[in-house]
């Protein structure tokens, strides 16, 4: 491999860690700085560096953006109107006691089948925030669960883009990568489940206070179980606070006294699902309806593809930010009491907008730095050297997929990049297209970190950062890809 190239992303990865960890700028400059030094040391001129991070920040904020900024909306519609609050219920009566975990990992591993990672994260959390409101403990755990739940279908089962443009490329048979990817995440949930379990309650002092008050209140964090508190207990659960008995409280507090006559507002959780359930079919309509015409025309992955009626017209209403729009608007006028104001809507919605900027920010620039990353080259020579090692044939397309995740972020380019220098490699290695399919899109789950823009959506959402962010996130999406391998070498002996 260039060495110059390697060099820019060793320098570029330790520009991040050394702003992030010990100065006073935040993630957002952190993710900037480290852009222009990887497109320094890589010998790119200037100006095109500049271009590449402009247009890594806008093409991110472009798929994302907007849908952050809807989704954060409908979860604060969500919080004071009750309806999290009814379904956190909900999800803890159906799985019963010690299981909510599972319910959110599980949860995310349907959703995150049709919907990407980002948009049902943000959809999503406010679940898992309810559910450790009620619990009074554990949201670090239900938090990383339902993300990572989300990261196995959206790595490994169609009609998610990557997998589905991975089986294009190596023309492999799409419905038996669905159910080989479903029977891989089958196996890989434990995994998650385990995991979360391990490690949320080490983190769980580390979440920021800000994050903390809104989870579990004021209180927890008078309690002085902040961010970094001295002496903060490990779980909520451990602590004075959570055995306190849970007060009496109106989950739709917020939403004031009724005015005379009204009714008190009361919330069920089937009329609590519409606002979610609405946008996640939609979305659902809109992949899977693409994904069956694109098989019929004989175009998977294809650039020629050319859309039917109802797929063209599902395509628009089942765009996430469309559904998440629908969504907002179901919000508003089905979960709100027609006694609220529009001042009130209005100022929710702002509170939801200024908790979202941040994240949007660092989205961007996690962007920014992936497009150097890709600009460069160091993707591409990454790819092109580990495909010249005398590797057994399943790995080759993995360890491509992995390093190049590694290199520029993005689960999706690197499960691509991977299948494109396997595609004419297949043969001579020995496997299957189906085998190599699997392993480009389980290759590229490894280690999630700085310059992916979901690492900073759960990161952010979770009130993780620093090491705290990498033991909790990145130590995650690493379990669930070393557990892969083995299934990958198993499978290996049967594809």
């Amino acid at each position: 491999m260039d060495l110059q190239l390697l060099a820019a992303l060793v320098l570029g990865i330790a520009t991040i860690i050394v702003i992030v960890l010990r100065t006073r700028l935040d993630a957002f400059v952190a993710l900037l700085v480290a852009s222009l030094v990887t497109g320094f040391v890589a010998g790119a001129p200037a100006t095109e560096t500049l271009d590449s991070i402009t247009a890594g920040f806008g093409t991110t904020l472009g798929s994302i953006g907007i849908v952050i900024g809807l989704g954060v909306g409908l979860g604060k519609i969500l919080e004071v109107s009750g309806a999290a609050d009814a379904l956190a219920r909900a999800f803890v009566r159906a799985f019963g006691k010690g299981r909510e975990p599972w319910a959110m990992g599980t949860t995310g591993a349907v959703v995150s089948i049709p919907v990407f990672c980002d948009s049902g994260y943000v959809i999503m959390n406010p679940l898992a925030r309810s559910i450790a409101r009620v619990k009074r403990a554990g949201y670090v755990t239900l938090a990383l669960a339902l993300g990572c739940g989300m990261t196995l279908t959206h790595h490994l089962v169609p009609p998610t883009p990557g997998p589905l443009g991975v089986a294009g490329i190596l023309d492999a048979e799409l419905g038996a990568l669905v159910l080989a990817g479903l029977a891989f995440s089958v196996v890989l949930l434990p995994i998650v489940i385990a995991y979360a379990r391990w490690m949320g309650p080490k983190l769980e002092s580390e979440v920021s206070d800000e994050v903390r008050e809104a989870v579990y209140g004021k209180a927890a964090v008078a309690a002085g179980a902040g961010s970094g508190s001295a002496g903060a207990p490990a779980d909520l659960s451990e602590s004075e606070f959570a055995d306190e008995p849970e007060p009496e409280r109106d989950p739709a507090a917020a939403l004031g006294t009724p005015p005379p006559g009204a009714k008190p507002h009361r919330m069920s959780p089937g009329l609590a699902t519409l606002p979610l359930l609405v946008p996640l079919l939609l979305i659902i309509a809109n992949t899977v309806a693409s994904a069956i015409d694109q098989n019929r025309q004989g175009a998977v992955g294809s650039d020629d593809y050319e859309p039917s009626a109802l797929p063209k017209a599902l395509a628009f209403i089942g765009s996430p930010v469309v559904a998440l729009l629908i969504g907002i608007v179901l919000a508003v006028y089905v979960l709100l009491p027609r006694w609220t104001t529009r001042s009130q809507v209005g100022g929710w919605l702002s509170e939801a907008a200024a908790s979202a900027g941040l994240i949007i920010l660092i989205t961007g620039a996690g962007g920014a730095l992936g497009q150097v990353l890709r600009d460069t080259g160091v993707g591409d020579e990454l790819a092109e050297a580990i495909s010249s090692w005398s590797l057994p044939g399943v790995l080759v397309p993995f360890l491509i997929a992995s390093l190049v995740r590694v290199a520029q972020g993005s689960g999706t380019v690197a499960m691509i990049t991977a299948a494109s220098v396997t595609a004419p490699l297949i043969d001579g290695l020995g496997i299957s297209a189906l085998l190599a399919a699997l392993a480009c899109c389980a290759g590229s789950m490894v280690f999630s970190y700085f310059n992916d823009s979901y690492f900073w959506v759960v990161t952010r959402f979770t009130g993780l950062d620093g090491i705290a962010a990498i033991r909790g996130w990145s130590g995650i999406t690493t379990a669930v890809w070393l557990g892969s391998l083995p299934l990958l070498l198993v499978a290996s002996t049967f594809i």
